[in-house]
């Protein structure tokens, strides 16, 4: 086991398998058939990605550098959570963007049942060890535990 400490944005505990981008996530390609068509499982459809693309989003522990793409992000990575549709966390290697973190504050303070933690400032080493279908605990604190 391999622990990593970050930065908080948003507070929770959760396990979950990981899935990692090495590229940016462009929130709405990504999320545009789990919001528009109702896939629940959140397949990746940014053809741009090939670290996730055709993958499942949902309920995954998303490592990636940060986001990218247009001002909708925000909205959309909200959205997925009211939907039920978001992954179980997003740890991000760097400093989170102003997009993702007011998608991912938003559904914090607006949605009762939603759970998703958020932790940046994990750094390259992160995203260089952690592999896809490793288990990953995250703490409140911002311990990342990889296994």
């Amino acid at each position: 086991m391999k622990v990593f400490k970050g930065r908080t944005v948003t507070p929770g505990t959760i396990t979950a398998k990981a899935l990692v981008s090495h590229g940016g996530l462009n929130t709405l390609a990504s999320f545009q058939k789990a919001l528009q068509f109702g896939d629940k499982k959140a397949t990746c459809g940014d053809q741009n990605n090939p670290d996730l693309y055709g993958k499942q989003m949902a309920g995954a522990a998303l490592c990636l550098p940060q986001t990218i793409g247009s001002t909708t992000g925000g909205l959309v990575l909200y959205c997925a959570c009211a939907m039920k549709r978001q992954p179980a966390c997003m740890l991000f290697a760097n400093h989170i963007d102003s997009l993702a973190a007011s998608g991912a504050v938003l559904a914090e303070v607006w949605l009762d049942d939603i759970t998703m933690p958020v932790v940046d400032c994990l750094g390259d080493e992160f995203l260089n060890y952690v592999k896809d279908g490793m288990t990953i605990t995250i703490k409140d604190d911002g311990t990342v535990e990889v296994d």
